[in-house]
């Protein structure tokens, strides 16, 4: 899990030999494509919701896949 000034994420790493389709980055807009290492974030908590904390199902619509350096990166693109 990853504080920041955006909320709380949950931070998961995919190694490239995990990936075998494309996905778009929202930090550049870009592909991640297949084979490529990257991250897969969403909120720890239910956004707008009275739902439980961790509820991964929920959290599902929230999931991104970014690159590594575009995730790091969020904050001094806004």
């Amino acid at each position: 899990m990853e504080e920041a000034g955006d909320g709380d994420w949950v931070v998961r790493t995919v190694t490239g030999s995990a990936t075998g389709k494309t996905y778009r980055c929202p930090g550049c807009d870009q592909e991640v494509r297949p084979g490529t290492p990257h991250l897969v974030t969403w909120p720890a908590y239910a956004r707008d919701s009275d739902l439980e904390p961790w509820d991964t199902d929920s959290a599902a619509d929230w999931r991104r896949h970014w690159h590594t350096a575009c995730w790091r990166a969020r904050d001094r693109r806004r």
